[in-house]
């Protein structure tokens, strides 16, 4: 993936009960698997979060805990697009349809789920994502405020967390 098109990727765990938020490295840019393979090196308490926003258009979020790996697609529109949305979009057995006019506007894919056992719901989760007021890092920012990593994330960002 070209680094240009990548606003962010990081990884989000929790280390002796606090939140770390650190860049994932650029070789982990190459593709899904190095995105977790990367992750499984952590040393997370319960497993590490890795979120990535492409371009303005979507993010990815990959909850990994050892081999157990769940996968949330922002916008399943992106996979015509992008091909790691196209390979997370394949990894999650969804078959894209031929004819974009065949989704809606806006369609989560994957484990809306992954994050409730950390305090936030599917339906809300979903109702994010489903945004389209919202930047793929509006909406993350909106997820680690929920979630209680907002300002760790904030200084990990490239823009420090502010839109310009």
């Amino acid at each position: 993936m070209d680094d240009d098109t990548v606003d962010f990727a990081l990884a989000v765990w929790r280390e002796d009960g606090s939140w770390v938020v650190s860049p994932l490295p650029a070789r982990a840019l190459s593709g899904l698997d190095e995105i977790l393979r990367s992750l499984r090196q952590l040393p997370a308490d319960d497993g590490a979060l890795g979120l990535v926003a492409v371009a303005d258009e979507f993010f990815l979020m990959i909850r990994v805990n050892g081999e157990h790996v769940r996968l949330l697609l922002s916008d399943l529109n992106a996979a015509y697009d992008w091909a790691l949305a196209d390979e997370v979009a394949e990894r999650l057995g969804i078959d894209v349809p031929d004819d974009e006019e065949e989704l809606a506007e806006i369609e989560p894919a994957g484990d809306l789920t992954l994050l409730a056992d950390l305090g936030m719901e599917a339906a809300e989760l979903g109702l994010l994502c489903s945004d389209p007021e919202l930047y793929p890092d509006e909406q993350v920012s909106s997820i680690a405020a929920r979630l209680g990593f907002a300002e760790p994330l904030a200084h990990a960002l490239p823009s420090g967390g502010t839109r310009a």
